[in-house]
């Protein structure tokens, strides 16, 4: 089966981190989150993946390839200019092999979910759908946009923003297409499929259903929910097969070209990359990229270091993120 990865977003939110890499070739947990997903789709039958990209575009080929170091076959579709979700969807369609009446998964690349895709791909099948979408319920989804569903799964509306949401169910971002729908999909021009795709398919009564689940679920998009999703993988809240058997028992990755001082604490949850620790500095609960200098005495606690950051001597940061940009200014908060 087919799935088409959507990872050409320039991930904003996450500065200054993604201004020298994109979202999903972030390390988390000490490896690049796609390989978390990919990992994750092989597991439930995926065998040919269509990367949709646009930004640092070159990263993920040379990381990738073709796929045959994860098990799979990878090709590439890429955009020039962004196109939105369903622009994507759509000019990578080009490049898929399944028939007409094929179910096709889309996995936006900012989502960790550990629900059970293989269900949801049944379900589509079963159903005879148009689209099948992940829903998750949520605390308090008025900070979402909400999908009220009838009592057989069947959506009925996509609701934007509210502050009175009818369900608290919300998009969890894969989506099971059946092919020719995809086909539907407008060429050369930004859509989102969110707002312009799914809310059409309903007006025309095509049959959209949901698959709901209550299985871990993240959205790395913010810096801290960056940092829970690898303090997750290391803690064996979420099993990525990507993650080594070594991290998940120390509950702590370091990266075998790291230097750390004897005297150094690290506690469990961190990552650390190719990088150098100084003597009685104290990591906790952080993530610390490739390439970093943490000076002597330096305390970091639910942080995140990026590549090529030094962190001077007796320096203390908490809640903090550096990286790219903010090597010239003071650190950022997590939040």
């Amino acid at each position: 089966m087919e799935a088409i990865f959507l990872v050409g977003g320039k991930g904003t939110r996450l500065h200054p981190l993604t201004l020298e890499r994109p979202k999903p070739m972030l390390k988390v947990a000490g490896v690049p989150f796609i390989a978390h997903q990919i990992g994750y789709a092989t597991a439930h039958g995926i065998t040919r993946i269509v990367v949709a990209t646009s930004y640092k575009t070159e990263q993920f080929l040379d990381y990738l390839g073709d796929g045959s170091a994860f098990g799979i076959e990878i090709v590439y579709a890429i955009e020039e200019e962004p196109l939105g979700t369903g622009g994507a969807i759509s000019n990578a369609s080009a490049h898929l092999t399944s028939g007409d009446s094929e179910p096709v998964a889309i996995l936006n690349g900012d989502i960790l979910s550990a629900h059970n895709i293989s269900a949801q791909i049944g379900l589509h099948k079963e159903r005879g759908a148009d689209v099948t979408l992940h829903l998750i319920e949520v605390d308090d989804a008025r900070a979402f946009g909400s999908v009220p569903t009838d009592n057989e799964g069947r959506i009925l509306e996509f609701i934007e923003k509210s502050d009175a949401p009818p369900t608290n169910f919300i998009n969890a971002g894969c989506y099971i297409f059946t092919r020719s729908v995809i086909d539907e999909i407008p060429k050369g021009k930004v859509v989102s499929v969110e707002r312009e795709t799914f809310p059409e398919l309903l007006s025309e009564g095509r049959k959209l259903w949901s698959f709901k689940s209550s299985e871990y679920w993240i959205d790395i998009g913010t810096p801290k929910a960056l940092l829970k999703a690898s303090h997750d993988l290391l803690h064996g809240v979420f099993h990525s097969p990507a993650l080594s058997p070594e991290a998940l028992v120390r509950k702590k990755f370091v990266d075998e070209q790291a230097k750390i001082d004897p005297s150094a604490q690290i506690g469990m949850g961190c990552a650390i990359g190719a990088s150098i620790v100084g003597a009685d500095a104290i990591i906790e609960e952080s993530m610390v990229g490739d390439g970093v200098v943490i000076g002597v005495g330096a305390q970091i606690r639910a942080s995140i270091i990026g590549d090529g950051v030094t962190v001077g001597a007796g320096a203390i940061l908490r809640q903090s993120v550096l990286g790219g940009s903010a090597l010239q200014r003071a650190p950022q908060s997590l939040e």
